[in-house]
């Protein structure tokens, strides 16, 4: 019976690429998609074409830092690939190409991404963030109606999922992975609780080494958000961790401590450059420690995440399950969407707060014509706020290399 069901079970997935008409709105979306991608394509060659043959002044370049001219470029180029994806994402929605439409989705969602990142990096909170961000949640909502495997799990399935996330709460085995591939079922569920108990775990044990090692008996605030006892670092991390070791996590340890140790050490850097370029905020300085790289990380520091990340994998995952085993299966959705949404504006009041503390140090904050979140940070989270609340970060607005600097 194998073979057969293994036959039919292709045919099925087969057919999840077969023509499906998409509702009239989505097929409006596909053709300004095109419209707009051709547009931009088009723009972007007449631009090339000025440069090289044309009288532009390229002068105001020079007024720019090598950082914020290869920023710009990542920028400029990761659009151009996005209107190509665009031209190609049109043509598939009006075909009702489904299953391929999922897989650019995902695709154009992750440029995305880099697009806003890039921006911020450039011009801090502002109107360039609308566009990309726009995109991204519209993408993100196409991806998810698109997708053949969540429409039949919304029509088919849900009656028996609830059925089965029931029984496996009252057995305490929920998010684990039934399909042996990993330890825990990587859904949205598993991964944000994993950021915010490693948010708040990673930043009482910063605390505690900083009181007991860099400065003992010294208390220092290291958190990384405005509210709550959240390092946002920690959680990433460990939320990285998990999904490149959840498959490794019965494997050698000495195999996940070094794959602990490399990414730990890699997004610590990452972090610390972001946080310089965009807004001149050294959070951390390893300059002169043994193996620095750059001072945004080092060898003693990697290996702690290696540890960290060696403990979190055999460890503390196992205790996470279960304390999200806690949480009553029916209620589970509501409380985690609620608590998204307050770590969204977390995160997003955090970014804006950093956005206004740079541009008051850098001189470049309009109070005429500030907006309204601008209005509302610089009237709450003053200069003064924002050291007490962040007090191992230090601002030097020079520190940047955005596009706005005075």
């Amino acid at each position: 019976m194998a073979p057969t069901e293994e036959k039919i079970s292709r045919r099925e997935y087969a057919k999840q690429d077969e023509p499906e008409k998409y509702p009239l709105l989505v097929r409006i979306y596909g053709v300004l998609g095109i419209i707009a991608g051709i547009d931009q394509i088009i723009a972007f060659v007449l631009a090339i074409l000025a440069v090289f043959f044309g009288d532009v002044d390229l002068s105001a370049l020079d007024d720019h830092t090598t950082t914020t001219l290869v920023i710009g470029i990542v920028s400029i180029v990761v659009s151009v690939v996005l209107a190509v994806m665009f031209v190609i994402l049109g043509v598939r929605l009006l075909r009702g190409k489904r299953h391929k439409a999922v897989l650019l989705c995902d695709i154009m969602i992750a440029l995305e991404a880099v697009v806003l990142i890039c921006h911020f990096m450039l011009t801090g909170m502002s109107r360039e963030l609308i566009p990309p961000g726009i995109n991204m949640i519209i993408l993100i909502v196409l991806q998810s109606y698109s997708d053949p495997a969540l429409r039949d799990e919304r029509k088919l399935q849900r009656r028996l999922h609830e059925l089965e996330w029931k029984s496996e709460a009252e057995d305490g085995t929920l998010g684990l992975d039934t399909t042996g591939k990993g330890y825990l079922t990587l859904n949205f569920f598993n991964i944000f609780w994993i950021f915010i108990v490693a948010c708040v775990a990673g930043l009482i044990v910063e605390v505690i080494w900083h009181m007991v090692v860099v400065d003992p008996g010294v208390y220092q605030d290291r958190a990384g958000l405005l509210y709550g006892p959240f390092s946002p670092i920690y959680g990433v991390g460990a939320v990285l961790m998990t999904i490149a070791l959840n498959r490794f996590h019965d494997k050698n340890p000495i195999l996940i401590f070094l794959v602990s140790a490399f990414i730990g050490g890699a997004f610590e850097y990452f972090v610390s450059w972001f946080l310089q370029v965009a807004f001149g905020i050294v959070a951390w300085d390893y300059s002169g420690t043994f193996l620095n790289i750059n001072g945004r990380t080092n060898f003693m520091f990697m290996c702690m995440w290696g540890v960290l990340g060696l403990l979190w994998v055999k460890f503390a995952t196992p205790l996470l399950l279960k304390l999200i085993n806690k949480i009553p299966w029916n209620w589970r959705y509501v409380v985690t969407g609620v608590c998204t949404v307050l770590m969204v504006i977390d995160c997003v009041l955090t970014l804006a707060a950093f956005d206004c503390w740079y541009k008051r140090a850098a001189g470049t904050m309009d109070y005429e014509n500030q907006t309204a979140i601008e209005a509302f940070c610089n009237e709450n989270y003053d200069d003064e706020f924002m050291e007490n609340r962040f007090q191992s970060m230090t601002m030097n607005a020079d520190n940047a290399s955005r596009a706005d600097k005075a």
